[in-house]
């Protein structure tokens, strides 16, 4: 195993040297590291940054946002999509209300709503200085190729193995800074495809720089193949309202949130100009939907005509939200 000590010492001296001007990295207010860290799951750092900004400038504090409605959450949510995080968000806040203030302590941060191992451990070590690995793909990545390490990182052994090696890596004199750098160094030196080695501060430290192994790591072996999706979203338009779909309570993951129709919901919709394609991810769902003006009469139920003013109001799904700004409906 590389040494521990000396690798700390680099990373965290190479990330005092200088790292990105992110917002939520000149606080070490709980419930600000948390907003972030929520909204960097799955969710690159600079996509992040109006979202938080947004968001903390209309829930500055757990008290207002566990006193906010939950569509008014999904409201500034909408386009960051995995909307069980801002859900999860609110019910976290409303039991740190209910508890007095925000936990100090990993286990009882980790059974909020919504937060798992890899964020109880960020919060833990950031806000309060407590000695906890953080480990994401990122991190695996980083540890991998350090270590040299040909084992599968989508095992949950392997998972448990890393930690325990991060874990002695760490700088328990200042975990926070510590877990930004191991992040850090993920994130902008060590990444997946042609990594700046010539840059690591660890460059003398890493197992597969020696070997020459470093572009076939890490290794995750592959559970499921992508599932390739294709479909018609519709924009009806009256004047200058757009006509939009509830999803109701049986979609969970997505239900109250307002979507464009598609033929299947719009029957007798006569189709008008093309627009283009939009393409959207979820997990291993690729979607390839065209969008296509349309002219419908409105359905009785589950239906609304909203203003383009109003769109930013309402918990807008990602993409209805990519087909508007598409055929230029909203920008």
């Amino acid at each position: 195993m590389a040494a521990g000590n000396r690798i700390a010492r680099a990373l965290v001296g190479w990330y005092q040297r200088g790292h990105r001007d992110l917002p939520w990295r000149v606080t070490t207010d709980p419930y600000r590291i948390w907003v972030s860290e929520i909204m960097l799951q799955q969710t690159r750092a600079q996509a992040v940054i109006p979202y938080y900004d947004r968001f903390l400038k209309r829930f500055p504090t757990a008290e207002s946002l566990a006193a906010a409605a939950e569509n008014e959450v999904l409201a500034l949510w909408s386009g960051l999509g995995y909307y069980s995080r801002a859900r999860n968000l609110r019910r976290a806040a409303c039991a740190i209300i209910q508890a007095g203030g925000f936990p100090r302590d990993y286990d009882t941060i980790r059974e909020l709503p919504g937060i798992g191992d890899y964020t109880a451990a960020a919060i833990a070590s950031i806000a309060f200085g407590l000695p906890h690995a953080v480990v994401d793909g990122n991190v695996l990545r980083v540890i991998a190729r350090v270590e040299n390490d040909a084992a599968d990182i989508g095992s949950a052994v392997t998972r448990r193995r890393f930690h325990e090696i991060a874990e002695s890596w760490m700088d328990r004199r200042q975990p926070g800074v510590f877990n930004q750098a191991l992040m850090e160094l993920g994130a902008t030196i060590c990444l997946p495809r042609n990594p700046l080695c010539a840059h690591c501060p660890i460059h003398s430290c890493c197992g597969a720089q020696q070997a020459g192994t470093t572009a076939q790591l890490p290794i995750k072996l592959r559970r499921k193949e992508p599932k390739r999706i294709q479909g018609v979203l519709l924009i009806v338009q009256r004047n200058a309202s757009v006509l939009l779909r509830q999803r109701p309570a049986t979609e969970r993951r997505m239900a109250g949130f307002w979507d464009l129709p598609d033929p299947d919901q719009l029957p007798g919709a006569r189709l008008g100009r093309r627009f283009g394609e939009i393409r959207h991810t979820i997990t291993h769902h690729h979607y390839t939907l065209e969008v296509r003006a349309a002219k419908a009469r409105t359905p009785r139920s589950g239906f609304a005509w909203f203003r383009t003013c109003e769109l930013g109001a309402i918990p807008l799904s990602t993409t209805a939200r990519k087909a508007l700004e598409l055929a230029m409906v909203i920008r």
